[in-house]
């Protein structure tokens, strides 16, 4: 990566666990796709509530030559994004996911 990863957290404290989990999974996705230019992550969480619990909203923003990937994970009604690390993980896939595509489409496949 060209650009040092920005990880930023809001309405969340910043936590050493969670920059750990998200510094792994970047550098799983750098051996999917290796020209990414730069990556920010961010944790939110936004919707507070005294009735259920938290839940968490992830963005990623990756750059890529001549091209911005967005990944945006956020609460579901069934409640699934109240656990942090669920969120970035599934962020992560879906970054995955787009990644590999833009490879095979470089690639001409």
């Amino acid at each position: 990566m060209q650009v040092p990863l920005q990880i930023a957290f809001q309405d969340i404290e910043p936590s050493e666990f969670i920059e750990t989990r998200i510094r792994e999974k970047v550098t799983k996705l750098e051996r999917y796709y290796d020209r990414i230019i730069s990556v920010r992550v961010v944790v939110a969480a936004p919707h507070r509530s005294s009735n259920h619990g938290n839940t968490y909203n992830v963005r990623i923003d990756i750059n890529i030559p001549d091209k911005e990937l967005v990944i945006n994970r956020q609460p579901e009604a069934n409640g699934a994004y109240e656990d942090v690390y669920v969120v970035i993980r599934d962020a992560f896939e879906a970054a995955e996911r787009q990644l590999k595509d833009e490879a095979r489409i470089r690639r001409g496949a």
